[in-house]
C-alpha cells in the first residue's frame, strides 16, 4: 500500500475526508516472534538472522531503533572428588549486555548464541550487531583449583590441603574463593560470579558458596531474571550452594547444569563433572502499532 505523507495526513484531517492512512511500522523476520504491548519481540535460542524488511515511515514520531539483551553462555561447574570430599567450584555466568534506542537499517543482522561451557571450560560469546557478550568462567576442579577468568569468573575449589581463589571477570562479578582448609577437612567450593553480585566463598566445614545474582529484565514483557553463577559444591547435600539466574546448583552427588538461554553458569560437581554451562540468548523488540 502506498504512504501517504505527514503532510497528506494533516490534510485529509483538515477538510475531513475521512479517515488518513494508517501509520507504517518497522517489521522484521528471525526467532521467535511474540508480542507485548506495541512492542514485538524476537527471541534468538540459536544462531541465526535478525533481518529488518522495512522501516517505519518518515515524517512521524515512529521510531526506527530496537532495544536489546544479549546475554553469553555460562561456564562449565568444576570437577570435584569423590563422597566427602567433593568442593568443586561453580561456574560463572554469561556477560549481560543490554541497550535501548539502537538504530537499524533494512539489512540482516547475524546473531550468534554461544553453547555453554562443557566441566571446568569457560562460556562462548553471544554476538548481536556491535554487541558482544562473553562468556563465563569455568568453576575450579578439587584440589586447589582456582577459578577461570571470564565474563564473570568461575568459583574456585577447596581441598583438603589448600584452597583456590575465584576468578576475575571482565564484564560482570568474580567467582568465590574455596573453602579455607581446617581442623575438618570438609572442602566446599565457591560460587561462580553473577552478572548482578559476585559468587559467595565457601566456608570450610560448613557451606559452599552460592552463585552471584543475576540481572532482571521484563524486554519480553515479563520479569525474567538471567546470567547469575553457579553454585559450588561440598560435602553434604544440604550443604551445596544454589545457583542464581539460571545457574545450577552445587552437587555432591551429580552435575547440576545452567539452565539454557539464560547464561547461567554450571554448578560445582562430583568426580564425573561439574554441570555445563546454560547457553546464551538474544532478545530484541521494537514498536509495532
Amino acid at each position: 500500500m502506498p504512504r501517504l505523507s505527514s503532510l497528506a495526513n494533516n490534510a485529509a484531517r483538515a477538510f475531513g475526508f475521512g479517515s488518513a492512512a494508517a501509520i507504517e511500522y518497522m517489521e522484521a523476520t528471525g526467532g521467535t516472534i511474540t508480542t507485548d504491548g506495541n512492542y514485538k519481540v524476537h527471541t534468538f535460542t540459536g544462531s541465526s538472522t535478525f533481518t529488518v524488511t522495512q522501516l517505519g515511515e518518515t515524517g512521524t514520531a515512529v521510531d526506527n531503533t530496537v532495544d536489546y539483551v544479549v546475554i553469553g553462555s555460562g561456564g562449565g561447574g568444576g570437577v570435584g572428588a569423590t563422597g566427602s570430599t567433593s568442593g568443586a567450584g561453580g561456574g560463572g555466568a554469561g556477560a549481560y549486555n543490554s541497550g535501548a534506542a539502537m538504530t537499524v537499517s533494512v539489512t540482516g543482522y547475524s546473531i550468534t548464541i554461544g553453547g555453554g561451557g562443557a566441566s571446568s571450560s569457560n562460556g562462548a560469546s553471544s554476538v548481536f550487531n556491535s554487541i558482544t557478550s562473553t562468556g563465563g568462567g569455568g568453576g575450579g576442579d578439587y584440589e586447589s583449583g582456582n577459578g577461570n577468568s571470564g565474563s564473570s569468573g568461575g568459583g574456585a575449589s577447596g581441598g583438603q590441603d589448600t584452597y583456590g581463589t575465584g576468578g576475575t571477570a571482565t564484564d560482570g562479578n568474580a567467582g568465590g574463593n574455596g573453602g579455607v582448609p581446617g581442623g575438618s577437612y570438609k572442602p566446599s567450593g565457591g560460587g561462580g560470579g553473577g552478572s548482578g553480585a559476585v559468587g559467595n566463598n565457601g566456608v570450610d566445614g560448613s557451606q559452599a558458596g552460592h552463585g552471584g545474582a543475576g540481572t532482571t529484565s521484563s524486554i519480553t514483557g515479563t520479569a525474567v531474571i538471567r546470567a547469575g553463577g553457579g553454585g559450588g559444591a561440598m560435602w553434604d547435600y544440604w550443604r551445596n550452594g544454589n545457583g542464581a539466574g539460571g545457574g545450577g546448583n552445587g552437587s555432591n552427588t551429580s552435575s547440576n547444569p545452567g539452565t539454557d538461554n539464560t547464561g547461567g553458569g554450571g554448578g560445582g560437581g562430583n568426580s564425573s563433572g561439574g554441570g555445563a554451562g546454560g547457553s546464551g540468548v538474544v532478545i530484541i523488540r521494537y514498536q509495532f502499532q
